[in-house]
């Protein structure tokens, strides 16, 4: 359910990918969205934008991300990407660099009374973060970034954003 918006009953529909994907609406992962600017404490806790915690639930994975940010994803998504990684090849060097790194990289966390996590030092120097964060919602999992590096990204990638639209949104239908 969106917020204010009842859930629609649904089937499953073979043409609509999230559909065939999650089948009805109540199978489906949260939608994280928007921007937030929390800080982290002096201890490396984050407040979670209030929005997320309800929707990542009680137990939380935090992991490695791409481009130097943190991955915060619901144990139930964390697990189905790690099933997914690990189903294939062992032979595939490049499987096991990525599940190596992936998972040993990971920590599960639970937010305490004031809606704050732990980030741990580790993941601290790999995503460089500094007392300034931006946190993303990115569909099913939330990104942890510098603000700095967020910025950065951000002005890099909006450069080309209308230019790849074609190649990654699938058709709309209006």
């Amino acid at each position: 359910m969106v917020e204010g918006i009842p859930a629609q009953e649904s089937s499953i529909d073979a043409a609509d990918p999230a559909s065939a994907a999650f089948g009805d609406a109540s199978t489906m992962p949260p939608l994280l969205l928007g921007t937030y600017n929390p800080k982290i404490d002096a201890k490396g806790r984050l407040a979670l934008p209030a929005k997320f915690r309800g929707q990542l639930g009680e137990g939380m994975v935090m992991a490695r991300g791409q481009e130097r940010c943190i991955y915060l994803l619901p144990q139930a998504e964390f697990r189905r990407i790690a099933v997914q990684i690990q189903r294939t090849s062992m032979g595939n060097k490049a499987a096991r660099d990525y599940l190596r790194v992936f998972l040993s990289g990971a920590v599960d966390t639970t937010p305490d009374k004031q809606g704050r996590i732990l980030v741990p030092q580790m993941l601290r120097d790999y995503a460089r973060l500094g007392s300034q964060v931006v946190v993303i919602g990115v569909g099913t999992r939330a990104e942890i970034w510098d603000a700095r590096a967020w910025g950065e990204y951000l002005a890099d990638k909006e450069q080309g954003y209308s230019d790849i639209a074609d190649d990654v949104l699938p058709e709309w239908e209006w």
